[in-house]
């Protein structure tokens, strides 16, 4: 099988999609993700040789055409899953590349290659030695998503990664797409929300001087208008909005997690959830 749709059965199983796919089409059902679909580490394996030369295949190349014309050809989102990523022990956040606001098969195509290429730089085999993994045989699918086209970006954790609470709930939350606040290039906006009664225990506004927007390609990094950073990004409805899903999303991965969200309008999506695999211990008297 080359392509997995989300939400599809076979789009459930890391071996086939990577476990940052297979999460996502595992919680499409019951919630608000992007529709997609995931180039499998089946015919990424087999393309392999190609992959490593810049190339894409012609069949491959020919199947990622044929489901971005069933996806309606909208500028995407191209993302790699590695099949031992976003488990209960470690995390790959960072360590291989996603690429946003691509339009085209041809670019498409670009962008699976150089996903393809980023899980054997030296800074992903050296994670992989570092969390125990092994570094010859590296499965990888690639995540081709619809993007959202983000005015709030967030990342949700449902336990405070600062203190290791398990009863608080913590927001960062800054304008655009999300990539200056998990690049960590702007202050964003804080929230701490109690996880028991989802109220908001504590809000600080960042300065977000820098903030990520669509640009012709991909993106690029403006300055945030001076009058929108003194103002939140969000509301406190919305806030708790995002708190209630990083509850729901704890409960269905049964463990602490770091959820990425983005708001177009009204509307809130969920991008990625995978488990905290390093948070601090209690300091507090709440559960663990």
């Amino acid at each position: 099988m080359e392509i997995a749709w989300l939400g599809d059965p076979a789009a459930h199983e890391p071996a086939l999609v990577g476990g940052k796919a297979a999460s996502l089409s595992r919680l499409a059902a019951a919630h608000r993700v992007p529709p997609g679909f995931a180039l499998t580490s089946k015919a990424l394996g087999l393309a392999a040789p190609d992959l490593a030369r810049g190339e894409v295949p012609a069949g491959l190349h020919e199947q990622i055409d044929a489901a971005y014309e069933s996806l309606g050809r909208p500028p995407v989102a191209v993302r790699s899953s590695a099949v031992d990523e976003d488990g209960d022990a470690h995390s790959f956040a960072g360590q291989h590349e996603t690429f946003l606001n691509i339009c085209g098969t041809d670019a498409i195509a670009d962008a699976v290659v150089l996903c393809f290429a980023s899980a054997f730089t030296q800074r992903a085999l050296d994670y992989r030695l570092h969390v125990g993994l092994q570094v010859e045989h590296i499965g990888l699918a690639v995540l081709i998503q619809e993007l959202v086209t983000a005015d709030v970006s967030a990342v949700v954790f449902s336990a405070n990664p600062i203190n290791g609470s398990r009863e608080e709930i913590v927001i960062n939350a800054g304008f655009g797409l999300g990539e200056s606040i998990v690049g960590g290039t702007t202050t964003p906006d804080t929230f701490v929300v109690g996880k028991a009664d989802l109220q908001i225990r504590a809000r600080t506004v960042g300065e977000k001087r820098l903030m990520t927007v669509l640009a012709p390609g991909g993106t690029k990094e403006l300055e945030t208008p001076a009058l929108l950073r003194t103002l939140p990004c969000i509301t406190d409805d919305q806030a708790v909005e995002m708190a209630a899903l990083a509850c729901r999303l704890e409960d269905a991965m049964d463990a602490p997690v770091d959820v990425e969200c983005a708001l177009h309008g009204d509307v809130l999506y969920l991008l990625q959830a995978r488990p905290i695999t390093t948070l601090r211990p209690e300091n507090g008297s709440g559960r663990s």
